[in-house]
């Protein structure tokens, strides 16, 4: 189940970021979605994926660099860095999980990676 997890996560991130935009992305995400922030915040899916399209809107052009991918059980991560147009490159994490074929789901954490090596120095103190 792994593999066919982490393939449906690669479809739907390449559905998302070439020409099908949110809508393609629609049908890889359950209707009981959850995507959850650092800060706490739960979005449905109609929440996140209409977040999701006035994100991408002022992005266009930005390119994403997918680092790594790994699937395990009913869990897919992946790293990317996303370079983003007249703006920073970020990296980015997001945890999904996967139930029936369909993201159930989501966790991420962004950090722009001119910022990374000051997130370091905290442990040195």
């Amino acid at each position: 189940m792994t593999t066919q997890n982490k393939q449906l996560v690669q479809q739907a991130l390449a559905q998302l970021i070439g020409e099908g935009g949110v809508t393609a992305l629609e049908p890889f995400v359950s209707e009981d979605f959850r995507h959850h922030r650092p800060n706490g915040r739960t979005r449905t899916k109609s929440e996140w994926l209409t977040d999701v399209g006035n994100a991408l809107t002022p992005l266009g052009g930005m390119k994403v660099e997918i680092l790594h991918i790994f699937s395990d059980a009913d869990h897919v991560v992946v790293h990317t860095h996303r370079h983003l147009p007249d703006g920073p490159s970020i990296a980015v994490i997001d945890i999904l999980r996967v139930t029936d074929n369909q993201i159930t789901e989501a966790w991420e954490v962004i950090e722009p990676l001119v910022e990374a090596d000051s997130h370091l120095t905290w442990w040195q103190l």
